[in-house]
């Protein structure tokens, strides 16, 4: 069994051909060198390695300046320097400019091989990281996009339908569901792939500043036009214009974008004539549209423009089967970002989050998960991490339906207990009420 892939890089070839006997025994594929610039060459030839084990005085190039060179092309693998003099400050150097440890000669083969099996695990953890930030965080293509429950995989094969075309794309979905991730994987699959896509968020301009921003200006045109301006439509010529947030932009934009979407044209604001584009549009809206254009609240002619393709993006409490998917996404993610061990969560944690119904959908889970991982102090993820809005999510649904006084004074208190960890002294003081009437309300509401 290839345990992993493993370069030894040493001038003494006897020490050489030990270590790396020694390292073969274990299951490793190891190669070796016997100067740095056949270690760098045999690194090209196969980048796959997961360690670099390399003398620190080489004849050619010094350890640590391989190390730099190493590191500088990125290559996905760790790096132990070994020496026959090391020392304190050289060690701290070395880790410094990114070895993964620094060794020295004559060290027993046991603690050689513990060190041995370290890097290669990291190496391994690293390269599972970057898998799954890339199917989290890179939006590139739909296999980005994680999840296996139906309303997913239906919305995902109606974008790869319409991607290849030139249809107009209407989004539609709550808050934080991934609606430009959508976006940017119909643009990335469709010929238009390398041109520019470009986003803007409707609701974050006012009128005239988002005017300006979509169709650009002439100089002079109003006070502070210096210059002349090219708009989003222009710089997304030949591209995808993702317009997020349509619903919220003003009436009198509306008719200009119509005409954009017949006419593939439009004039800059202080202009005589038309600029022409050839742009393709993919909108998103967490509104009904259809429902605000029948309030004539948003322009009936423009909804129908819009809606030639429309997709249903699913919100979280839609999908849950694939909330532990994307838990353990983002726990790998934040675990390496917060150098931390991550190695279990616990079934209590699961059992909570996929009855929560997440409001902010993946995107709230995604800063949930965050959260817990800064916040745990051991190698599981427990329910303690968990936000109290997540814990005690009832709360705030029994106020919003007008729930009684005594079940939000019962919620309240249980809240107040699991922040003090059931201290009743503490609790009673954050309550503002006395002990005496704390152990009354703790037996009043059956709580422990």
């Amino acid at each position: 069994m290839n345990k992993g892939k493993i370069l030894v890089i040493d001038d003494e070839e006897q020490l050489r051909k030990a270590l790396s006997r020694i390292i073969e025994l274990e299951g490793y594929e190891v190669y070796q060198a016997e100067n740095a610039i056949k270690g760098l060459r045999l690194l090209e030839k196969e980048p796959n390695f997961h360690l670099i084990i390399c003398d620190v005085k080489l004849p050619d190039i010094n350890g640590l300046e391989l190390l730099q060179k190493i590191k500088a092309k990125n290559y996905f693998c760790e790096v132990i320097l070994i020496t026959a003099f090391g020392t304190i400050h050289d060690g701290v150097f070395a880790m410094k400019q990114g070895a993964f440890d620094y060794i020295t000669k004559g060290d027993g083969d046991e603690q050689i091989l513990v060190t041995v099996e370290k890097a290669v695990e990291k190496a391994n953890m690293q390269k599972r990281i970057l898998e799954l930030e890339n199917k989290l965080e890179t939006r590139y293509s739909f296999d980005r996009i994680i999840g296996k429950s139906l309303p997913i995989k239906a919305a995902i094969a109606l974008a790869q339908k319409v991607a290849p075309t030139d249809s107009t794309v209407l989004l539609e979905g709550e808050t934080g569901t991934g609606k430009e991730l959508f976006a940017q994987s119909i643009h990335n699959a469709s010929l238009r792939k390398n041109k520019p896509f470009i986003a803007i968020n409707c609701s974050a301009f006012p009128k005239e500043l988002l005017e300006s921003e979509i169709f650009g200006h002439k100089k002079g045109s109003f006070t502070g036009a210096s210059y002349d301006k090219k708009g989003l439509f222009e710089e997304a010529n030949d591209g995808t214009l993702f317009l997020d947030e349509i619903g919220e932009m003003h009436p009198d934009l509306q008719a200009k974008l119509l005409r954009v979407l017949e006419e593939q044209s439009f004039t800059k604001i202080g202009d005589t004539k038309l600029t022409k584009v050839n742009v393709r549009i993919v909108a998103a809206t967490n509104r009904d549209l259809l429902l605000e254009a029948q309030k004539e609240k948003f322009r009936s002619d423009l909804y129908y423009r819009l809606s030639v393709f429309k997709i249903k993006i699913p919100s979280l409490r839609e999908r849950k089967a694939d909330i532990p998917l994307l838990v353990e996404g983002f726990v790998a993610i934040y675990a390496d970002k917060t150098k931390k061990k991550i190695t279990g969560i616990t079934p209590e944690f699961f059992e909570i989050i996929t009855t929560y119904n997440w409001p902010g959908n993946t995107r709230e889970l995604k800063n949930v998960m965050e959260r817990a991982v800064i916040l745990a102090e051991n190698e599981n993820i427990t329910k303690e991490l968990l936000p109290l809005e997540v814990l005690f999510p009832s709360e705030n649904e029994s106020m919003k339906t007008l729930g009684s006084l005594e079940e939000v004074e019962k919620k309240h208190i249980q809240r107040t207990l699991f922040f003090t960890k059931g201290n009743k002294t503490n609790a009673a003081k954050l309550l503002g009420i006395g002990v005496p009437t704390l152990y009354r309300k703790i037996e009043q509401y059956h709580l422990k």
